[in-house]
């Protein structure tokens, strides 16, 4: 296993957020993350990251221990994609090349320009190149906070909510490159998502959270009407379209 969460606990001051979470993500799996707001989700990823030091628990990076590593070689192991990001005055390029800092000792390599060009050019990024960030709409300026993700050369890619500022074409495009890239580079991808359609087109396990604890995980058989009427409180049908499953709100 490239990762495995044991037990992790975690608390805002005294308001408990994560209770008792388990599961284990191999190498090349591309898992979404569901659950209604505010049901630990978020916390969650930056606890894998070590953004937010969980307590209680054991979280192993290939059997290594999170706590004891350091941040460089957190940052060499794990990409991280925020709900947010930040733009400046950088153009796009160099803001993916940032991606190699963990890598980069006296200067820039022959490889970290490389790697730079070649996730642009994945993402669809290229003609963007030497366009300054503050400049691009929100898709592109998250499709550029993903390439330097991947830039990273990451074993294990955490995306929080990686398609809410897209629209349906890119969304689409998006998830269809993360699903691709996660196969041919073998990285282990934990996606968090609200859009429990777009999830099942591209994921093939799934952890559902509930207040804060893991209330099933599966692939899409755990996907069914009693499952989502219990953790969203709505009623659905769960049906087949051309061999994807898809989850239809009854009427009201």
């Amino acid at each position: 296993m490239v990762l495995s969460v044991n037990k992790v606990e975690f608390s805002y001051g005294s308001v408990p957020v994560l209770c008792d979470v388990n599961f284990e993500v191999k190498r090349g799996d591309f898992i979404s993350i569901l659950g209604v707001n505010g049901s630990g989700k978020s916390t969650l990823m930056k606890c894998i990251n070590r953004i937010l030091r969980f307590k209680e628990g054991m979280i192993f990076v290939e059997d290594r221990d999170l706590k004891q590593m350091k941040s460089i070689e957190i940052a060499q192991k794990i990409g991280y994609v925020p709900q947010t990001s930040e733009n400046g005055f950088v153009t796009v390029f160099d803001a993916v090349l940032l991606g190699r800092k963990p890598y980069i000792k006296w200067d820039v390599s022959r490889k970290d320009i490389e790697l730079t060009e070649e996730i642009l050019k994945i993402m669809g990024l290229e003609e963007y190149s030497l366009r300054y960030i503050n400049e691009l709409s929100g898709g592109e300026l998250q499709k550029v906070v993903i390439a330097r993700a991947l830039v990273q050369e990451p074993q294990i890619l955490l995306l929080d909510e990686p398609t809410s500022d897209l629209d349906l074409k890119n969304q689409l495009e998006v998830m269809k490159i993360l699903r691709e890239v996660s196969g041919t580079k073998n990285i282990a991808s934990v996606v968090v998502m609200h859009d429990i359609n777009l999830a099942l087109r591209y994921s093939d396990k799934f952890i559902i959270l509930k207040d804060g604890q893991v209330f099933t995980s599966g692939g899409k058989e755990v996907i069914t009407p009693e499952i989502i009427k219990k953790t969203y409180g709505v009623d659905v049908h769960v049906t087949n379209f051309e061999g994807i499953p898809v989850v239809i709100p009854k009427s009201q």
